[in-house]
């Protein structure tokens, strides 16, 4: 059973910050160095101060970006920059966007709320993706220094006879209560819901739900960690404390403005690479076509083709060259013998083959390869990928399709975790609508 509450969240002072554009940020994790840099001038109260502090070579155990971040909060909150909510409420958070230069908008709806912390083998949150050491540390590091969730973890739940689509629409069907847009320009619409009535409704529809986590394996087993630290220290039982629970921003998996792109694969630094000789020996899976460019965008080209597709597995192998290969999967065989011990939805994923029946089996490229970036390195934009082989940074370049919806959550209710890097939901959730402080 899934226990979703309301709670009185802190938001920025709108008598102080018109546009809150100028002091929210994205997800921590897709921030470059650069796009750091830009958030910090942007407002000396940019949420990327808390969430995503800047390293300094001064930094020692009394003075560094997790106890600068610690110390700012709590003078944000003394200031009157952040302020509390008057009441428990939920937040309906709506996104709306185009897809490039697409017309008409999608949007994207769902309510912010807290969720009860449980673990993954309860089967009530459910992962879909494997996680790394290194990430979590850094994000305990951040709840121990302000006690507080600074962004939400994006989240899904069936919702098939759409009585929570329903009360979704119907209370905002208004004006919001925030609104502005991003540097990307997508809209940002908050409606603030804070009748008591209607939010045990919700409470009580949330009960029967599964939540699958899109976007934050990170951050919830973090805050899975941090709960239990606090537990032993403060000598208190599981569910009695507001570290109890993590903030969601929990969309229903139906919703049609919900995208997960995919995330391709650039390789570099490969011993005596031979393109004829790889390709050759990739027919050994896979049916090959060389396919020459005439005009036009090459990288759209081999997404469109990858995309016009229903059942096969297809890849693109680009190599710097006027062509590109077309790989499609012969016979699941191959993947079945070589893991024994995994689903189908596991296995048949094009992540899973691509992993296994290519860059393992002909380029080494291990698990643990990948897990360090050695030859391996991933990137959400099919046009850098192509620049980058074709400047000699990289060897050669995969493109592959997005994972479907249908997959993520057969992987999650087999208890299983995808490769990493194998999804990429958009649009992301904004960091600094709302914050949940534990106290």
């Amino acid at each position: 059973m899934a226990k979703v509450i309301p709670f009185q969240g802190l938001r920025y002072n709108t008598e102080k910050f018109q546009d809150l554009n100028a002091v929210t940020a994205p997800p921590y994790d897709i921030i470059s160095p650069a796009e750091q840099q830009e958030l910090y001038n942007k407002n000396e109260y940019n949420i990327v101060r808390l969430d995503y502090g800047m390293d300094f070579v001064s930094d020692d155990a009394t003075n560094n970006r997790y106890t600068r971040s610690g110390n700012a909060f709590q003078k944000w909150i003394e200031e009157q920059v952040l302020v509390r909510e008057d009441k428990p409420a939920f937040y309906i958070y709506e996104q709306i966007f185009s897809l490039g230069s697409e017309k008409p908008s999608h949007s994207l709806k769902g309510i912010i709320g807290l969720v009860q912390l449980q673990e993954f083998a309860d089967g009530v949150v459910l992962p879909h993706e494997g996680t790394l050491s290194k990430s979590k540390e850094d994000r305990l590091q951040l709840m121990q220094a302000t006690d507080a969730n600074l962004s939400q973890i994006y989240s899904l739940y069936r919702d098939d006879d759409k009585r929570i689509a329903r009360l979704i629409e119907a209370q905002s069907d208004r004006n919001p209560d925030l609104s502005f847009v991003t540097d990307e320009n997508i809209t940002q619409n908050i409606w603030i819901v804070t009748d008591e009535e209607l939010n045990n409704r919700i409470s009580t529809m949330f009960e029967e739900k599964q939540i699958l986590i899109a976007d934050g394996h990170h951050r919830y087993e973090t805050a899975l960690a941090y709960r239990n630290l606090r537990h032993q220290e403060d000598g208190t039982e599981v569910g009695t404390q507001p570290y109890d629970y993590v903030m969601m921003t929990l969309v229903s998996a139906s919703d049609g403005g919900l995208f997960v792109f995919p995330t391709h694969r650039m390789l570099k630094d490969l011993e005596r690479f031979d393109e004829l000789l790889f390709v050759g020996l990739l027919t050994e899976e896979f049916s090959v076509s060389r396919i020459y460019f005439t005009e036009g965008d090459y990288a759209e080209i081999m997404t469109d083709r990858l995309a016009n597709t229903v059942d096969e597995t297809l890849f693109a192998l680009y190599t710097g060259k006027n062509y590109y290969y077309l790989l499609k999967l012969n016979s699941t065989q191959g993947i079945d013998e070589a893991i024994q011990d995994k689903s189908d939805a596991y296995k048949h994923l094009d992540v899973t083959i691509l992993h296994k029946m290519i860059l393992e089996k002909y380029l080494g490229i291990d698990e643990e390869n990948m897990k360090d970036q050695k030859n391996l390195v991933y990137t959400r934009n099919a046009h850098k990928a192509i620049r980058e082989v074709q400047n000699g940074t990289f060897d050669c370049a995969f493109l592959i399709n997005p994972t479907k919806i249908s997959e993520i959550k057969e992987i999650a209710l087999a208890n299983e975790k995808m490769p990493q890097k194998s999804t990429y939901f958009w649009p992301k959730m904004v960091t600094g609508i709302v914050i949940n402080k534990f106290d």
